[in-house]
């Protein structure tokens, strides 16, 4: 059942949604080479703690970490670990907060400074743009399959592969909740739940540049490009409101 938020509760989530914009952000023009995995971990929880939220990812059962380290070949849910960048890595970094008592969720991929990687920065303009384009499909009165067929026609129309085992969601009291976003359309749009007012989405872009196929390393955590490609993931968190689409982490 979708958990439809009333006005007072979405400013909640705005507030919420602006500490960790603001958090990673910071943390991804901070990312450079020699720095670690692990460093990137420890200043996001230390900036989201001082801004008065709480790590979101740190309330899944048994995971102990502020974020999730997506480094080349990872696609999601990297332990973030003592790997040390290197000058044209490809990191994702998907985080969240929760604050007085509602989720955000948020992720952005980077080019590690100091080595020329046109592919890559080609990779990243293409999620960022459907990123983008599908978030203008959530109105009211469209459906989640509109925000899946723009994912989709963008990210396959430049070549690549969209991850059809992970999806976007709903987000809120949860971390994750009703309805399901994928980044692809699996069935007729007119089939897929409509959006209203008062609902949450995390938008997620799920890509990979070569096969969309993902295996689960031995932590069971960690899920990687089956090929060994590169990996890029871009999300934000939005509320459906009579006026479009309201950007939560701003």
């Amino acid at each position: 059942m979708i958990d439809y938020k009333t006005p007072e509760e979405i400013k909640i989530m705005q507030h919420g949604g602006k500490i960790l914009a603001d958090v990673l952000y910071h943390v991804m023009e901070t990312i450079a080479p020699g720095m670690t995995e692990l460093e990137v971990d420890k200043m996001a929880e230390r900036m989201i703690r001082e801004r008065g939220g709480e790590p979101g990812f740190m309330r899944v059962p048994g995971y102990k970490y502020t974020v999730c380290m997506s480094t080349n070949d990872v696609v999601v849910h990297g332990i973030p670990g003592s790997y040390v960048f290197q000058p044209g890595d490809l990191v994702g970094v998907d985080c969240g907060v929760f604050y007085k008592g509602f989720h955000t969720d948020m992720s952005q991929s980077i080019i590690v400074p100091g080595a020329s990687r046109p592919e890559s920065e080609k990779f990243l303009r293409v999620g960022k743009k459907a990123l983008d384009e599908s978030i203008q499909e959530a109105v009211i009165g469209n459906r989640i399959g509109h925000i899946s067929k723009k994912i989709q026609n963008i990210v396959e129309g430049a070549g690549y592969s969209i991850v059809r085992s992970l999806i976007g969601h709903g987000v809120g009291r949860e971390l994750h909740e009703e309805p399901e976003v994928p980044g692809y359309l699996a069935k007729p749009i007119n089939e897929t739940p409509l959006l209203q007012e008062g609902m949450t989405i995390a938008v997620e872009v799920i890509y990979n540049m070569g096969s969309r196929e993902v295996v689960l390393d031995t932590d069971g955590w960690t899920i990687r490009t089956e090929d060994g490609a590169l990996a890029g993931l871009y999300e934000r968190t939005i509320a459906i409101t009579k006026h479009g689409p309201l950007m939560l982490t701003k």
